[in-house]
């Protein structure tokens, strides 16, 4: 348990490394650019560290230390604010920087892009944000987007749209 566990928190570090190297070369636009960082770091020796909680861990039916007790914190740049203090749109905009950070990292660790999935993708964005979304998906290889409502997508552009209908 504690390989795996020090695998993933190394894993995770270096995540949240290239993400914040992606995020920090965002153009400054309409989205919220997000910051991320993880909130306790890992202690090196996790296997140690497990076998001293050992009897608190049993009393308590779980591991109480390690990196699935990690979270990763967001924080809205131009607010400094973190992500739970932000309004709907914002901590929606915040999210879609991150994804088009991690399919940035992905293309470029790839050599391709990722296929993006984003539903419901332009609630809750003002149709400034939706074209700022847009323009920032422009060129990305393949992306799909739901909506439930047509209108979400005015102004998108060159796009194929697929209505479904029951």
């Amino acid at each position: 348990m504690a390989e795996h566990g020090a695998a993933l928190a190394e894993a995770r570090a270096r995540t949240v490394a290239g993400l914040s190297e992606a995020l920090a070369a965002v153009p400054d636009d309409l989205f919220a650019r997000p910051a991320i960082a993880l909130d306790r770091p890992v202690p090196t020796d996790l296997a140690a560290l497990l076998r001293v909680n050992r009897g608190r861990d049993a009393a308590a039916g779980r591991a109480t230390e390690g990196p699935h007790r990690q979270d990763l914190l967001v924080t809205h740049v131009a607010k400094r604010q973190p992500a739970e203090r932000c309004s709907t749109g914002e901590q929606k905009a915040l999210l879609l920087g991150l994804v088009l950070a991690h399919a940035e990292l992905v293309a470029a660790r790839r050599g391709a892009p990722p296929i993006l999935l984003l539903d419901e993708v332009a609630a809750h964005l003002d149709p400034g944000r939706r074209a700022a979304l847009f323009e920032r998906l422009a060129g990305r290889g393949q992306v799909w987007m739901t909506a439930t409502e047509a209108a979400l997508f005015d102004g998108i552009g060159d796009a194929t749209m697929v209505a479904v209908g029951g």
